[in-house]
């Protein structure tokens, strides 16, 4: 089964770090944070990738050309080409990677419209976005998504409040507090599974998240993954730093490998 990763977005609320790189490729751990959510997928035996690129793409190239010297320590010799020669002291996945120019300003839709030529006609795929991370069950996700008639899933989720909540009574008096808690209304956290039909409802210049997944929903084909666990985009530079400490903690949730 084939992973689409939209990886072609400008990143604007996170500067600091996308103004020379997209955002994909902003460490979490000294690992970009691509590589960690290939790593979800991985642990379920998923290795086959679709990345859709659009801004600073050329950067992600770059990794994926070099990623074994990346990860591993190597030897070479200066004057000879092609003598590199990897010690794999990394316990690497081997993943299929499939790099696909998306195009530099291209909404969602669109990225996923371009990459239809790599995936297998009739067949069913995941996508899901660059920059966020879960400990999400994809098995049970998959298993959802076969256990109805419609065609495309959507994993959903309570958002935390980024604030704490203070209840109060007579003459200011604090009754309780809350430290961040679930907001009210589901969200959508990406990881979705997409019967090949998707293409159909999906026309040039869409943004996926608005006129396609209307469409599905209307025609009573879009379904909800409810995941009741850990979720994280990484939208600020705030959200980077809290990723950034779980992981050297030892505490990532994401962690499956």
């Amino acid at each position: 089964m084939k992973v689409v990763l939209l990886a072609g977005g400008l990143g604007t609320r996170l500067r600091e770090e996308t103004e020379f790189k997209p955002k994909p490729m902003v460490e979490v751990g000294g690992y970009p944070i691509i590589w960690h959510i290939m790593n979800i997928f991985s642990s379920y035996d998923l290795n086959d990738f679709i990345v859709c690129l659009g801004y600073k793409g050329d950067v992600i190239k770059n990794y994926f050309l070099n990623f074994q010297t990346q990860h591993n320590d190597f030897s070479i010799n200066t004057s000879l080409q092609n003598s590199v020669k990897i010690y794999e002291s990394d316990n690497l996945s081997s993943w299929d990677v499939t790099l696909a120019n998306t195009g530099i300003d291209s909404m969602t839709g669109e990225r996923i419209r371009r990459i239809k030529q790599y995936i297998p006609k009739g067949e069913t795929f995941i996508m899901t976005y660059g920059d966020g991370l879960s400990d999400i069950d994809i098995n049970e996700l998959l298993t959802f998504h076969n256990s109805h008639d419609g065609i495309a899933t959507i994993s959903t989720t309570k958002p935390s409040s980024r604030f704490g909540m203070v209840e109060i009574g007579e003459n200011n008096r604090i009754l309780d507090f809350k430290e961040k808690p679930l907001a009210d209304g589901n969200i959508n956290m990406g990881f979705m599974v997409l019967d090949y039909e998707v293409f159909e409802y999906i026309e040039e210049g869409d943004v996926f998240e608005e006129r396609p997944l209307k469409k599905l929903a209307e025609s009573g084909k879009l379904f909800s993954y409810f995941h009741d666990g850990y979720f994280e985009p990484m939208d600020t530079y705030r959200e980077n730093l809290s990723l950034n400490q779980l992981w050297k903690n030892g505490n990532a949730p994401w962690k499956k490998w």
